[in-house]
C-alpha cells in the first residue's frame, strides 16, 4: 500500500510558494531545457502525439468496509487533537465523506490565537492551492456545457496571450496550463505578485519567461493555471469569480465559498492566517491572492467542501442532479504529466492531472489529492480514494508544517489498515522543515566577510534601472543609507553593504527567502551600469539596466 505523501519535485519554492504549496498530496489513497528553440523543436513533436489522455481501465472493486471507515472516523478527534498539541497550530477543521454521506464534520481550536473565537464547520478558511482542483471542477462544468474544450488553445479566448515561443503560444491549451506542462518555469509570475502587480500585468508578462520543452517538462505554475481559468471565463462572457459561483458554488449550495478575497475578508466567521515564531503562533499577515484566484484564491468551509467532495466522488452528481458532466470531470482525474519520477526501481511515479495530483496504489486504485499553503499562514489538504467513495478535507490556519497532510494520511491509512503504519506528523514535520531551510540563499548575507572590500560612493549606485519583466527599479540615498524601490507600489528595501559592490536586503511577502543579494556592475565611468537582484533572478530575469 502506498501511503507516502509526496513533495512536488519542482523547486524549493514549491513548498514555500504563494498560493500553491506545490505539494503532491498522494496520500494513502523528461527532458529538461531552457531555451525557446529547444522548446519549439520538442514541443512540436509532442503536440502531434499528445492528445488528451484516454480513460483508464475500470477501477478494482471497493475494498473498504463501512466498519473500517467508521473505525478511522472514530479516531479522528484524537488525531486532530494530537496534531494541535504537538504543533500548537491554532485551528483545524476536518470533513469526511463516505458513500455520498458526510460522516465527519468538525472544527477545533481558535480562529485567531489569543481570542475565544472557536473554529466550527462553518468557519471560512483560505484554501490556497486546494483552489486548483476546485478550479478544474469549474472548467469541467464549462467543458460539459460546450463553452470550452480542455484541448482548446488558450489564444482562442485570449488572443493576446503569449509565451516566449510563438509556436507554443499558438498551441498551448487549457489542459496544458492546468497540468503544468506548458514549459513555463516553476512558479512563473509569483514574484511579480509579491511585488504588487495585478493579474493582467502578470499574465501579460509571462511571455518573457524562458521555456522548457513543451509537454515534456513539469513545472508548477500558478499563473499558467490562472490564465487557463480566466480564458474559460472569458469564453463564457464573465469573470472567473462569477463563473466559479455560477458553475459550482451556487449549484452545490456552497454559500460560504468564493473565489474573491473580498468575500473572505468580510466573513464574520473566518480563520485568520498564522505563522510560527519560536513556539508562538502569531496572526501577523494578510494574504490577498486575487491575482491568482483560480490557482490559489478560493475560500471555503468544511461544510461547503464536503458538498464538493460528494460531487467529485459522485462523478459530477449531487443530490441526484448531474451538476458537472461526468466525462468532462473524469478528464480532470487522469494523469497528464509525470510530476514525481520514481526514485527506486520498485517505486511508483506521481502524476499531475488537471488541477489534481494523481497516482495509483498497489491495487491499481486511483488516488487524488492536493495540498495548499501560504507561507504567510495557511495549510490545507484534500485526498480522495474514488473507487472507495471516500474523501477527506483538512483546513488549517497555520503556515505549512505538514499538519493537514499528516491528518489526511493518518485517516486514510487507518481506514485501510486499522491504524497508522507511520507516525505521519513526526515523519512529515522534518521534511517540511528541511525543505523550507533549503530555500535560503547559498550566501549567508548576515555574516559579511571578515575584511570586506569597501563600497563605492553612493552616487555610483543611485539612479533608475529598467527591466522588461519587473519594471523599473530605483536606487536612492538618504544620508548614508542606500535603498531600492521596485514594483507598482514602489516597495522600499534598505540595502546593507556586504562586500564590494554587493549589498543585501530582507525580502518580504509570500516568496520571501530571508536576506538576498543585490550586486552592482560598475562600468569604467565609475557608475553602475547594471544591478542583479538575486531573489528575482530565479529564471534569469533579475538583472536591471541603468536607463538614467
Amino acid at each position: 500500500m502506498d501511503t507516502m505523501p509526496r513533495l512536488d519535485t519542482a523547486s524549493r519554492r514549491s513548498l514555500h510558494s504563494a498560493a500553491a504549496l506545490g505539494l503532491v498530496a498522494a496520500l494513502a489513497v523528461g527532458c529538461t531545457g531552457s531555451d525557446a528553440d529547444t522548446a519549439a523543436v520538442v514541443g512540436r513533436a509532442a503536440a502531434a502525439t499528445s492528445p488528451l489522455p484516454s480513460v483508464p481501465p475500470a477501477q478494482p472493486p471497493a475494498q473498504l468496509t463501512r466498519a473500517k471507515v467508521e473505525t478511522a472516523v472514530d479516531q479522528l478527534d484524537d488525531v486532530v487533537k494530537d496534531a494541535m498539541r504537538t504543533t500548537g497550530v491554532p485551528g483545524i477543521a476536518v470533513g469526511v465523506v463516505y458513500d455520498d454521506k458526510v460522516v465527519y464534520q468538525k472544527g477545533f481550536g481558535l480562529r485567531k490565537a489569543g481570542t475565544k473565537d472557536r473554529i466550527g464547520a462553518d468557519t471560512v478558511f483560505q484554501l490556497a492551492s486546494v483552489s486548483k482542483p476546485l478550479a478544474s471542477t469549474v472548467v469541467a462544468a464549462a467543458v460539459g456545457d460546450k463553452t470550452v474544450g480542455w484541448d482548446d488553445p488558450v489564444v482562442k479566448y485570449t488572443p493576446g496571450f503569449a509565451l516566449k515561443d510563438p509556436w507554443v503560444s499558438r498551441h498551448v491549451t487549457l489542459a496544458d496550463l492546468f497540468s503544468h506542462r506548458s514549459g513555463l518555469p516553476d512558479h512563473a509570475g509569483d514574484l511579480l505578485e509579491d511585488l504588487g502587480y495585478d493579474r493582467s500585468y502578470i499574465l501579460n508578462h509571462l511571455r518573457y519567461e524562458p521555456l522548457a520543452p513543451f509537454r515534456a517538462h513539469y513545472a508548477y505554475t500558478n499563473f499558467g493555471l490562472t490564465e487557463a481559468g480566466v480564458a474559460a471565463a472569458r469564453a463564457a462572457g464573465t469573470s472567473w469569480e462569477e463563473l466559479s459561483a455560477d458553475k459550482v458554488y451556487k449549484p452545490l449550495g456552497m454559500d460560504s465559498t468564493s473565489s474573491s478575497f473580498a468575500d473572505y475578508e468580510k466573513a464574520g466567521n473566518k480563520a485568520t492566517l498564522h505563522v510560527k515564531s519560536g513556539d508562538t503562533w502569531n496572526a501577523s499577515y494578510v494574504r490577498n491572492p486575487d491575482a491568482q484566484s483560480p490557482a490559489g484564491g478560493a475560500s471555503s468551509t468544511v461544510r461547503d467542501m464536503t458538498k464538493w467532495l460528494r460531487l467529485q466522488l459522485g462523478n459530477g452528481k449531487f443530490e441526484g442532479r448531474q451538476v458537472v458532466d461526468a466525462a468532462a470531470l473524469e478528464q480532470t482525474h487522469l494523469p497528464y504529466m509525470v510530476s514525481a519520477p520514481p526514485h527506486t526501481p520498485a517505486g511508483r511515479a506521481g502524476f499531475y492531472g488537471l488541477g489534481w495530483n494523481v497516482s495509483y496504489d498497489d491495487q491499481g486504485r486511483l488516488k487524488l489529492g492536493h495540498s495548499g499553503g501560504f507561507a504567510l499562514g495557511a495549510a490545507t489538504n484534500v485526498a480522495l480514494l474514488p473507487s472507495e467513495k471516500l474523501g477527506i478535507v483538512v483546513l488549517t490556519n497555520g503556515e505549512p508544517i505538514g499538519v493537514p497532510e499528516a491528518i489526511s494520511a493518518t485517516f486514510l491509512d487507518t481506514a485501510q489498515t486499522g491504524g497508522p503504519t507511520v507516525d505521519w506528523l513526526k515523519f512529515l514535520g522534518p521534511v517540511f522543515q528541511q525543505t523550507l531551510q533549503a530555500e535560503r540563499s547559498e550566501t549567508d548575507y548576515s555574516k559579511p566577510p571578515a575584511s570586506p572590500a569597501p563600497a563605492k560612493s553612493n552616487s555610483a549606485y543611485t539612479g533608475t534601472y529598467a527591466n522588461d519583466y519587473y519594471g523599473p527599479l530605483t536606487v536612492s540615498a538618504q544620508g548614508n543609507e542606500l535603498s531600492l524601490q521596485v514594483g507598482p507600489k514602489k516597495q522600499r528595501f534598505v540595502l546593507t553593504h556586504y562586500d564590494g559592490d554587493t549589498f543585501s536586503y530582507r525580502t518580504t511577502g509570500e516568496m520571501a527567502v530571508g536576506l538576498t543579494g543585490v550586486t552592482f556592475t560598475v562600468g569604467s565611468g565609475g557608475r553602475a551600469d547594471k544591478v542583479r537582484v538575486e531573489n528575482l533572478d530565479t529564471s534569469g530575469l533579475g538583472t536591471f539596466t541603468r536607463n538614467d
